[in-house]
């Protein structure tokens, strides 16, 4: 399996209307989630961020926030950001504009938001030209392989530690397939940066800049 634990610069500068990760001074990193919500693992999740005063985001998959509503109200509850990851989780290298774009909305109306992370961090120049002015497209610069079985926990925990910087976007996914490994090491980083004087922040749409994105888009509007 290949992947970068972090996002180069140089990319970042390439896809400028992406957004990559929060530009700020301050000792704060945006934890994220993919993939749920599940009962399997959410709410051991929104323990552990509760017991470090922590906020995080989750980029929900639109066919488990109505699997699983109550899930997705608690996340709300506690004060989390929800966005969304498509509606069945479809990568966009894969599919045509019209289908993906499709079921982008579709999520994005499951989950309640118009924050958008792609599943596997696949889309298209094309795709993201269209979604810019309705959805901001948040992407990340650290990238933890939980959800790599090839990759130690340590490692994973590693991968976390070495590459954040403030105002960095860290992806965690909230699965069956990462369980076992989330469960060690995303205590350690709530622990380790806590010790650092970092807080813990969620992503907000009122406050991530993106020149491309219309606040007077609603979700009754076509995308196309």
């Amino acid at each position: 399996m290949v992947y970068l634990s972090y996002t180069p610069k140089f990319l970042q500068t390439i896809f400028p209307d992406l957004i990559w990760r929060i530009e700020t001074p301050a000792k704060e990193l945006y934890l994220s989630f993919d993939d749920g919500p599940i009962p399997e693992v959410t709410p051991w999740i929104l323990e552990q961020l509760y017991a470090y005063e922590a906020k995080a985001s989750f980029f929900c998959v639109g066919e488990n926030a109505e699997k699983y509503p109550e899930l997705l109200e608690r996340i709300r509850e506690e004060n989390h950001t929800i966005g969304s990851h498509s509606y069945n989780h479809l990568s966009g290298w894969q599919t045509d504009n019209l289908a993906y774009i499709l079921n982008v909305r579709k999520g994005a109306r499951a989950c309640g938001s118009r924050l958008y992370r792609p599943p596997y961090g696949k889309i298209k120049p094309s795709q993201t030209r269209i979604l810019k002015h309705h959805y901001k497209i948040i992407m990340w610069d650290v990238l933890s392989g939980d959800f790599d079985p090839d990759l130690s926990a340590e490692a994973c925990y590693q991968n976390v530690v070495r590459n954040s910087l403030p105002g960095s976007i860290v992806v965690f996914h909230d699965s069956i397939k990462s369980k076992s490994k989330l469960k060690s090491v995303l205590p350690r980083v709530l622990d380790h940066f806590s010790n650092l004087g970092y807080r813990f922040k969620a992503l907000e749409e009122s406050s991530i800049s993106n020149k491309s994105y219309s606040e007077k888009t609603t979700y009754s509007e076509s995308v196309l």
